[in-house]
């Protein structure tokens, strides 16, 4: 028989499931607590419970748990990369980031990506499977216990497109701000997508007020097209009236992630014909200085290019950073470390 994955589960299943046990209404809590609040990777820890219905949990349950393979901790900025181990002994990896506002963690939502964008690391290989709610959840909750401190935003920007994990991405987000649990706000959460328009317009009715974030990284989308194969399959009108649709049902502004690449996507025309995309669209955009993946030939934008192209963007009133480079010493950008690893357990 398999067992049930008693973390993915929302505290009105868990009552139901453990009715069948004959127990009282205050052990569902109290079993909720352990597994969400106190972070325990095993039945052994609910020290509250009773060695035999300890024992008729773990027939009947599974508590699925993360196992540190590596870590790589950044001397310039205090950013933790993780790399952990599945049940099924797949590989993913997870960023600990430390902010003066708090301590953020971007997950992944998938092992390895389909979507097969050119400038990054993780769709190297392809996807093999979708991560459980409880794994999305479990990712945040080692690195809570391992680092010791409170994690307060959470970003699911890691490996995987998260819209092509659909209802395991919704039932983890109710999870992670459920108040019984960990209780993160939502407001404190981001979720960034290719772009997948009937997931988008999906997502705006869950009423979860959670910001999302556009992988962008084009003005038009011809150049998309060469940077991210999803292109050649949503127009990006068809993925822009989706993302105002998100906009007019939950009132988020909407954050625009715009990777510059030397030569490509860089160019002060490139940056006035951004503008006018966007333009009249509460958002926020976010310019990313690529990192270099040897297995591609995309090059970093020179800095000059990276200024210019903010403040033209600035002349056009539109609200732009540049993305402080977190953990540019360790290989933090996604999906390296769980490449590196692949590599050479595969030799």
């Amino acid at each position: 028989m398999n067992k049930i994955d008693i973390k993915s589960l929302y505290i009105d299943e868990l009552a139901m499931e453990l009715k069948s046990l004959g127990l009282p209404a205050f052990r569902v809590k109290q079993i909720y607590e352990w597994l969400h609040v106190k972070l325990v990777t095993s039945f052994e820890e609910m020290t509250n419970l009773s060695k035999e219905l300890r024992e008729s949990l773990n027939e009947k349950f599974q508590i699925t748990s993360l196992q540190e393979v590596d870590s790589l901790h950044s001397a310039s900025d205090g950013t933790i990369k993780y790399l952990f181990r599945l049940m099924d002994d797949r590989v993913i990896e997870s960023v600990l980031m430390k902010y003066h506002h708090g301590n953020s963690v971007c997950i992944s939502s998938q092992v390895g990506c389909k979507m097969g964008c050119k400038f990054c690391a993780s769709t190297i290989g392809g996807k093999e499977r979708d991560l459980l709610p409880s794994e999305m959840l479990d990712q945040i909750y080692r690195i809570q216990d391992l680092s010791g401190e409170r994690v307060s935003n959470i970003v699911v920007m890691g490996t995987g497109e998260p819209l092509d994990n659909y209802d395991n991405l919704i039932r983890f987000l109710k999870l992670i701000i459920d108040p019984q649990g960990l209780n993160i706000s939502a407001r404190n959460i981001t979720v960034s997508t290719c772009g997948i328009p009937d997931k988008i317009r999906a997502f705006a009715e869950e009423g979860l007020p959670v910001t999302l974030a556009l992988s962008l990284h084009a003005p038009n989308n011809e150049i998309r097209k060469s940077m991210m194969p999803v292109a050649t399959k949503y127009e990006l009108s068809e993925v822009m009236s989706a993302f105002r649709y998100y906009y007019e049902k939950t009132g988020r502004r909407l954050t625009f992630e715009y990777s510059l690449v030397d030569g490509v996507n860089d160019e002060e025309e490139h940056a006035r014909e951004l503008a006018k995309l966007v333009k009249g669209i509460n958002c926020h955009i976010n310019l990313i200085p690529v990192n270099p993946i040897k297995e591609r030939n995309y090059r970093k934008s020179k800095n000059e290019k990276i200024q210019n192209f903010k403040f033209t963007l600035e002349k056009n009133r539109i609200n732009v950073t540049i993305r402080r480079e977190m953990g540019a010493d360790i290989d933090a950008a996604c999906g390296q470390l769980r490449k590196s690893y692949i590599d050479k357990t595969s030799l």
